[in-house]
């Protein structure tokens, strides 16, 4: 089976192609550039340049599949990330992903981008080789997105936990924001922090006690407090405000995770999303000796379209594909197998 899917969810625009577990192709073209002149992405910038980027990234995709000619049945499906995401985004996406089925004559499924992030846990070197075993613990960590799911099969998505405010990947960019580091700002947090030496401030740990809930944009706040009373940190300084704004994330995530794997009494997490390609994070919980750990690789963290042809696979070995195609800006419930 071979299976042609999109992803225009935020700011890159994605196209892949899987055939029998195996991709044949996976472009992305990121809009960096476009919007770092602003220091985060513009909605309506974004939307623009998926539409004007689109034909690139599909001939690029097919071409490199060995799709050199897009007719009746050269696909057998086409899926494409139906939300959560920026409106003007996901319309780009719909719409090319309506066309291709069209011309191809085949299914069009819609599926949830933080599942493509849970699935994506399951790649290795371009290959489905570890495929998810259930029940397990989902911990999505993006620039949008922290959530935390228990997980009982493919489809079977319950969220247990998410942010009531900033998601972490935001507060990492935020907090970049206030050190005047370059955009994005994640990886330059990460890097500072790496080279950190020394001892510095300490930041508090947002637990939200007795619940399974996140809560960043108070961390982000500290940082901030405390760059008032040091308005001028040299980069040595700046360094040890990263490793501690980054120890203050990491060990919340660890904890809670931690925790609600033991009341649910399950040994396996999956860990997926921008943030999950921190390698900070990655150390912290492959500390967690009693846990499985499975971290997609880092080349499938950011958004992209391969995760998306694999929630398609999994839909359609489940006879559960139709229905699905209307783009949903919110979507919360990733859960198809369920009501």
């Amino acid at each position: 089976m071979k299976i042609l899917a999109i992803e225009t969810t935020c700011d890159e625009t994605s196209a892949a192609v899987l055939e029998d577990g195996r991709l044949l192709s996976n472009y992305v073209h990121t809009q960096i550039p476009l919007h770092s002149a602003y220091n985060g992405v513009v909605p309506e910038l974004a939307s623009r340049a998926h539409l004007e980027k689109m034909p690139y990234v599909l001939k690029k995709a097919l071409a490199v599949a060995g799709i050199n000619e897009y007719s009746k049945n050269c696909v057998d499906a086409v899926a494409f990330s139906r939300g959560p995401g920026l409106p003007g985004s996901l319309m780009v996406g719909r719409v090319a992903s309506e066309t291709a089925a069209e011309l191809a004559g085949v299914p069009l499924i819609g599926v949830n981008h933080l599942e493509g992030h849970l699935l994506a846990c399951e790649f290795e070197n371009g290959r489905i080789a570890h495929p998810l075993q259930f029940p397990l613990i989902g911990l999505l960590v993006s620039g949008g997105h922290t959530e935390m799911w228990l997980v009982r099969d493919y489809g079977d998505y319950r969220i247990i936990g998410r942010t009531r405010d900033d998601a972490a990947g935001e507060a990492f960019d935020k907090v970049a924001k206030l050190l005047k580091l370059p955009y994005p700002g994640g990886p330059e947090v990460e890097r500072l922090a790496s080279e950190a030496a020394g001892e510095g401030p300490r930041f508090p740990r947002p637990y939200m006690k007795g619940t399974w809930e996140f809560s960043f944009s108070g961390l982000k706040t500290s940082v901030s407090y405390y760059l008032q009373k040091n308005p001028q940190p040299d980069i040595n300084e700046k360094r040890l405000i990263c490793r501690a704004f980054q120890d203050a994330v990491i060990e919340t995530l660890v904890r809670k995770v931690s925790e609600a794997a033991e009341h649910f009494g399950v040994k396996r997490v999956a860990i997926g999303g921008g943030v999950s390609a921190n390698s900070a994070l990655r150390r912290a919980f492959s500390m967690l000796k009693d846990l499985e750990i499975r971290f997609s690789e880092k080349q499938y963290c950011s958004d992209n379209a391969a995760m998306i042809t694999l929630c398609a696979l999994r839909r359609i070995q489940a006879g559960r594909w139709k229905n699905s195609i209307k783009a949903d800006p919110v979507l919360e419930n990733a859960s198809w197998r369920v009501k």
